[in-house]
């Protein structure tokens, strides 16, 4: 077998210029100085292939230990029993094709089935689609469908809907027209325009604290869009959303997080026209951004404009039960011009798994879940703000995340408390700060201890002082 291994620098030249790169350098040019090895690695050229991978895993086991984790701003560090992860990782999900061909793909229609009967029960609404790639995705989809189904462009959206997300809706919006407006919030929670009919703001005041939207309420918008509980983990009174929407003749969006929904009012149950959350913290692990989980539920009488796919039960030619493709927005399947999307595929494992995870924790043990990250977030809270210079953000309620003042810039401080070995939270940006930098986003879940929290506690006014 001839050795393609370069060994001349003329070969390796030969190699750069077959790619279109002048050097060696601009190879790597993609990847940060920061974090570039600068020295090279004391390792003799031409070694095998596997003593390569033995060197680098002996670097690799002198890395710090896991941090534990107080992160969270949309993806969470919650525990996954062994049965979900044996049962999602077993062979008929991990490779199963897309099932267009339900007589040979039963199961993974049945589980898709369960998934959006769960999903559906959780948001509170009438029926959920087969997923879609994440949270922000399924934002975009939800205001497309309202935009579409009003015939109205007005998007009010709340400040407290995850700031990534708020960014993916308005690169689309770009092409789609969608004339988005940001709501602020104010000690945490939205300050909607125009609260009462009535009552308007003066367009001093409007500007000021309500950037990018009218003075006064207008005629119509198609979506109000709003998060509970929010990016600072804050609760809102979900009324003055409902009642705008209905002033408005908009649809209501709620960005909901489905381990909370367990202990707090659903979407449904506040109006909610359609819901959208991120399915990650359902069984599936961090995995540096992903994959993830877009979840979307909504009215019956929204069914026809779902995005994606709808998996239904019907029966076959025999009188067995049996599970279809219902609804699905494919080129071959829908008149494109009539379509408020065109995504035309799922995260089916990601989803399987989300379902094996809910079916294994059940209503009880789900609301346990969420009981536990936050009785957890409020012992870490008790304690970060007993430390001098720690002040909470926000006086409203929070689930299992909150935000607080330290003193000193966010991304500082997670510097220092890592080398205790906490991942301290998310800086968060100046326009949830009000325009600090010192604003730090803190999240537990039920894998949090009360050592790790007291640990973690002290890890932070040590790094404080």
């Amino acid at each position: 077998m001839a050795d393609f291994t370069p060994h001349t620098e003329e070969e390796i030249a030969s190699m750069l210029s077959f790619l279109g790169i002048e050097s060696t350098e601009s190879l790597f040019s993609s990847i940060p100085a920061a974090v570039r090895l600068a020295g090279g690695l004391e390792m003799p050229n031409g070694i095998s292939e596997p003593d390569v991978l033995y060197e680098m895993t002996a670097l690799a086991d002198a890395n710090r230990e896991k941090l534990v984790c107080f992160a969270g701003a949309g993806a969470y560090d919650h525990e996954i029993p062994a049965a979900v992860r044996s049962l999602a990782s077993r062979s008929e999900f991990v490779t199963s094709y897309t099932p267009y061909q339900p007589e040979v793909a039963q199961g993974v229609l049945e589980a898709l089935f369960e998934y959006q009967t769960m999903v559906a029960r959780l948001a509170g609404l009438d029926v959920a689609n087969a997923s879609l790639y994440d949270g922000a995705s399924a934002l975009v989809e939800a205001v497309n469908l309202a935009v579409s189904s009003r015939g109205d462009p007005g998007v009010w959206i709340s400040a407290g809907v995850n700031p990534r997300w708020r960014k993916v809706l308005s690169t689309f919006a770009k092409g789609s027209g969608h004339k988005i407006s940001l709501m602020p919030l104010v000690d945490g929670t939205t300050r909607w325009a125009d609260p009462e009919p009535g009552q308007h703001s003066s367009s001093h005041e409007a500007s000021q604290t309500n950037p990018g939207s009218p003075g006064a309420l207008p005629e119509s918008l198609g979506a109000v869009v709003v998060a509970y509980p929010n990016y600072l983990g804050c609760l809102e009174n979900l009324s003055q959303a409902r009642s705008l929407a209905d002033r408005t003749g908009a649809m209501l969006v709620v960005a909901f997080d489905p381990i909370c929904s367990s202990i707090v009012k659903s979407p449904g149950e506040w109006g909610a026209d359609i819901a959208v959350g991120e399915g990650q913290p359902l069984g599936n692990p961090l995995g540096f951004g992903g994959p993830y989980l877009g979840i979307l539920a909504a009215r019956k009488e929204h069914v026809r404009r779902l995005p994606g796919r709808l998996v239904g039960e019907s029966i076959d030619v025999e009188g067995r039960r049996a599970y279809v493709t219902t609804l699905r927005a494919r080129e071959q399947d829908i008149r494109r011009e009539k379509a408020s999307s065109n995504v035309c595929t799922n995260q089916t494992l990601m989803a399987v798994t989300a379902a094996i995870q809910l079916g294994w924790l059940g209503a009880s043990g789900l609301a346990e879940v969420a009981v536990a990250s936050s009785r957890a977030a409020r012992y870490c809270r008790e304690l970060l703000c007993g430390i001098d210079g720690v002040v909470p953000l926000s006086s409203a309620p929070t689930v299992r995340e909150f935000a607080v003042y330290t003193g000193v810039p966010a991304s500082e401080l997670i510097g220092r408390v890592a080398e205790d070995g906490f991942l301290a939270g998310v800086a968060l940006p100046e326009e949830l700060s009000e325009g600090r930098q010192d604003g730090l986003l803190i999240a537990t879940t039920e894998r949090r201890t009360a050592a790790q929290i007291e640990g973690f506690a002290a890890a932070v006014e040590r790094a404080l002082r």
